[in-house]
């Protein structure tokens, strides 16, 4: 008897067995996009930026549309973009979702791009801004989320990964291994260890160099974004490490400027200029990271010697490199788009890891997404650890002090006027 109980028993529990699993898989969360609304839906939503083509964008227009059939979507470019995107949203065909940038707000100039907005972070829309690296959301006065990034940008060298292997060299991470890496190449017979393009302050080498180390000393210095911000003369000792940096990488023989200003861009000559070959690193921000990828068939040096490249930060400091995390482009919602909550819809559809790292990697560009790892060009950054990332929406630094430290950094590194001059003109430049 005792037996034959046994067995029943366990035949219960073997055949009790799919039906647990089958009650633990229905227990387990859903995970990935789920539409909210009547999929039959049919309407028109426009989109608006200043992009002559937005062909990442559109593929995920074509991702909604498999939730989505009957809703149209479509991109919409508008000449002079940041002039005329109020005139935009103030007319009868405003866009229902548009782009938008955190320097725009606060201005008077660009008030209609921020009244215009719908507040993002209301969680009855249910975007899920935890994929997003919170120190690239803007943090605005009264807690309102306008706008939010779908890009982020950074600054740092493009690297040709296949020099580095050839040489027996490591990519430096910290500012005495970069020195000693350039050194070692020159004595191989490189001419240009390290090139940028130098002709106009606002993305020049010195800019991308600079700015990175310039955020990590204010972030020591209580009280320097409140002088800074208000063009106080006595500011610019704030400057000063940033500028004394500078002509110390100079000095150290990192760069040679005349071949430098032989590049006339910080976009199409420089990634050209790097895809010749005989370039170890090259200055450049993610934007013109972006178009390495389609620039790679106009170039017959590369197509002749294809190599291995990436992207990683530029170290400045022996503490190791600091990835300076800034968003790039931003979207928001007109909050009197006829199709709202179509708009919202397509926004808590893209505002997910999977979506944005998808765009970004398509177009190129940084995804704004808590993992970099998904795309090697940009996983470099991912590995920074926490301390060394800082972020400009986080420090509140307006944009005319930026203006100043730009201005500064480039008269130090050009020669135009010594450390001393430039701190002493602080509050001045461009006037």
């Amino acid at each position: 008897m005792k037996k034959i109980v046994s067995a029943f028993l366990a035949g219960v529990m073997i055949l009790g067995l799919p039906a647990c699993s089958k009650k633990k898989k229905e227990a387990e969360p859903e995970v990935g996009f789920k539409p909210a609304l009547d999929t039959s839906i049919s309407c028109h939503i426009n989109v608006a930026g200043g992009y002559d083509n937005f062909e990442a964008l559109e593929a995920e227009f074509d991702r909604f549309n498999e939730y989505y059939p009957n809703v149209k979507l479509m991109y919409t470019k508008i000449d002079d973009y940041n002039n005329m995107i109020g005139t935009v949203l103030d007319g009868n065909d405003a866009p229902d979702i548009y782009v938008n940038y955190a320097w725009m707000y606060g201005r008077e100039q660009y008030r209609s791009s921020i009244e215009h907005a719908e507040n993002l972070a209301d969680p009855a829309l249910g975007l899920n801004l935890d994929s997003i690296r919170s120190n690239i959301i803007l943090k605005t006065d009264d807690g309102t989320l306008p706008m939010v990034p779908v890009f982020s940008n950074t600054y740092g060298m493009l690297v040709n990964k296949s020099l580095f292997e050839k040489e027996g060299l490591s990519v430096p991470t910290t500012y005495k291994e970069l020195v000693d890496v350039c050194a070692a190449f020159r004595q191989k017979g490189y001419k240009n260890p390290m090139m940028g393009f130098s002709k106009e302050e606002t993305t020049s080498l010195f800019t991308l160099a600079a700015n990175p180390y310039f955020y990590s000393t204010i972030a020591k210095n209580a009280g320097a974004v409140e002088k800074l911000n208000t063009l106080d003369p006595s500011a610019g000792e704030c400057i000063r490490p940033t500028l004394e940096k500078i002509s110390q990488f100079l000095a150290d023989g990192c760069v040679d400027l005349t071949s430098c200003n032989e590049i006339e861009n910080n976009y199409d000559a420089v990634i050209l200029r790097f895809f010749e070959g005989d370039v170890p690193m090259m200055t450049a921000s993610g934007d013109t990271v972006s178009g390495t990828a389609k620039r790679e068939s106009r170039s017959e040096a590369f197509i002749a010697a294809p190599f291995t490249y990436t992207f990683v930060p530029i170290p400045m400091s022996d503490d190791g490199a600091t990835f300076l995390d800034m968003p790039n482009l931003q979207f928001s919602v007109n909050k009197n788009s006829q199709n709202l909550n179509m708009a919202n819809e397509f926004m808590r559809f893209l505002i997910t890891s999977e979506e944005l790292s998808a765009m970004a990697q398509k177009k190129g560009l940084m995804s704004p997404t808590k993992d970099l790892s998904f795309n090697t060009m940009y996983a470099a950054f991912g590995a920074i650890p926490e301390s060394r990332i800082l972020s400009p929406e986080e420090f509140g630094l307006a944009e005319d002090a930026v203006k100043q430290l730009r201005q500064a950094v480039f008269a130090v590194a050009t020669g135009e006027m010594t450390i001393d001059e430039a701190v002493a003109a602080y509050g001045t430049f461009g006037q």
